[in-house]
């Protein structure tokens, strides 16, 4: 053994199956004991977490490509990554064999330290079988719980958490009429079938303080959902597909089976079929994408946020003036969750940051934002997605506790674990820094991109494009007439 530890990685996923031997702290655990006896130390930046993700794709893996791009910088911080079991890398085996592939072009090994393999070629076989039993175990338990799903369902029993409106106890749903949610989803039911818009009940139910299971406001989407959902009226419906089809919107796939429950209807067959009507009569009125002239690329698209709620500004069907100029508007107060409008012209957003980006250049002053990842370095980390997260945790616990599942001492414990998280979480992401830079380099550059974006030759898909090479983004605020500029270093 070397006189002097070695640094090494951890990587611990834990799967929706929740069947894992070990918890997330004790793998760890498990693996620094390994990594030790190898003469290997793991720090705690070195260690990488995704929580209730498949390892059949690594599309949605954060930290799985953080660690990816951590390992392959050029200062090479760590020559081994350790895991529970190789399923815990991934279990789709093409993808473990490119992954492993391109760590040891840069000379990083994937350890398992519950599955000895030996050196050699007969190790390198063993390693195959184990990835080839991975997937074939993920891809067999997938088809089982659809099985047995599609069986649950087709007897009128829930498969998953109740709609707004109803609680669930002993696997059967009730409508809650303690908290009110019934009542307020008879109200939307009532409201709509009397010729409210979605947006305008979301409105309402916005500014009364009503929100959904998990806290969050109910917009028009949401809205929309319910006035779909036909478990309010007794039945239990499923996506056969992975639910695919009604998470796209798509209730008439043939893919979605609609069954009698065992539950309490909330509202009257009457009151459905009215808001049915209603429903089919707009979908002819307004079909999808009748704003054929809207353009999908446009000069400022994805870049202006709303001050209020920190949603996109995208263009609105509304115009102004005779002219009939475009109009952006925050996409949330769109749909009845934000509740500050922030319409402005297109004209007048591009004459502010023009004028924003001149005076930037006159006083030799940006607000940068520390640098953007590249394909070889690491994502930043998104801390407010990690808060989120751990509060839903939080709430999970809470159901855990009221539906009799754990203690009051187990859920004041997992509580105030997470609390301490969301704080070490929110330290670290009030810690990221914006800096103020004066460079000749910068300056030219803001010099080209202000010339390409007043070129009249040049598409507005274009500028886009070119705007994005400097600007990280542009926050609006409506009620102080301001535009903030905030660049990204290149």
């Amino acid at each position: 053994m070397d006189d002097f530890l070695k640094i090494g990685a951890a990587y611990i996923r834990v799967s929706d199956e929740r069947q894992d031997e070990y918890s997330p702290d004790s793998q760890l655990k498990k693996i620094r004991e390994y990594a030790a006896k190898e003469g290997y130390q793991i720090p705690e930046e070195y260690v990488f977490y995704d929580d209730g993700i498949s390892g059949r794709n690594v599309k949605k893996r954060d930290d799985f490509n953080r660690m990816i791009g951590t390992a392959k910088e050029k200062s090479h911080p760590f020559d081994k990554i350790y895991v529970w079991k190789f399923s815990r890398f991934a279990r789709n085996q093409e993808q473990a064999i490119l992954f492993k592939n391109l760590l040891l072009k840069h000379s990083v090994l994937v350890v398992s330290v519950s599955e000895q393999i030996p050196e050699g070629p007969f190790g390198t076989l063993i390693e195959r079988i184990i990835e080839w039993m991975d997937e074939f175990y993920s891809i067999n338990l997938s088809t089982e719980v659809k099985r047995g799903m599609t069986e649950k369902v087709s007897r009128g029993e829930p498969i998953c958490y109740p709609a707004i409106g109803y609680v669930i106890k002993d696997g059967k749903y009730y409508p809650d009429n303690e908290s009110g949610a019934a009542d307020f989803v008879r109200e939307i039911f009532e409201r709509y079938a009397n010729g409210e818009g979605c947006r305008t009940i979301a409105v309402s139910l916005h500014e009364r303080g009503i929100r959904s299971r998990l806290g969050n406001p109910i917009d028009n989407r949401r809205i929309q959902y319910i006035l779909n959902n036909p478990v309010y009226i007794g039945k239990i419906r499923f996506s056969t597909d992975g639910s695919k089809a009604v998470s796209r919107k798509n209730y008439d796939n043939e893919s979605i089976m609609v069954v009698d429950g065992h539950h309490d209807p909330i509202i009257s067959m009457e009151l459905w079929e009215q808001v049915q009507k209603r429903i089919s009569e707009n979908k002819i009125k307004y079909p999808k994408y009748a704003r054929s002239d809207a353009p999908t690329d446009y000069l400022l698209r994805g870049l202006v946020k709303c001050s209020t709620c920190g949603s996109t500004l995208t263009l609105s069907s509304a115009v102004s003036g005779k002219n009939k100029t475009r109009v952006m508007q925050c996409c949330a107060y769109s749909r009845g969750s934000c509740r500050v409008s922030h319409s402005v012209t297109v004209p007048k957003l591009m004459n502010a940051l023009v004028s924003g980006l001149e005076v930037a250049l006159g006083e030799r002053q940006f607000n940068i934002v520390p640098k953007k990842h590249s394909n070889s370095a690491p994502k930043p980390i998104n801390y407010d997605a990690l808060i989120t997260l751990e509060e839903k945790r939080i709430e999970r616990a809470r159901e855990a506790y009221l539906s009799g599942v754990e203690t009051l001492e187990q859920y004041a414990a997992a509580k105030a674990s997470h609390q301490e998280k969301i704080a070490q979480l929110i330290a670290k992401r009030d810690a990221t820094p914006i800096v103020n830079i004066d460079t000749t380099a910068f300056a030219t550059k803001v010099e080209e991109v202000v010339a390409a974006i007043k070129n009249p030759t040049i598409t507005d898909k274009a500028k886009n494009e070119i705007l994005r090479t400097i600007i990280e983004k542009l926050i609006y605020d409506k009620a102080n007439e301001n535009l903030a500029i905030y660049f990204h270093d290149f």
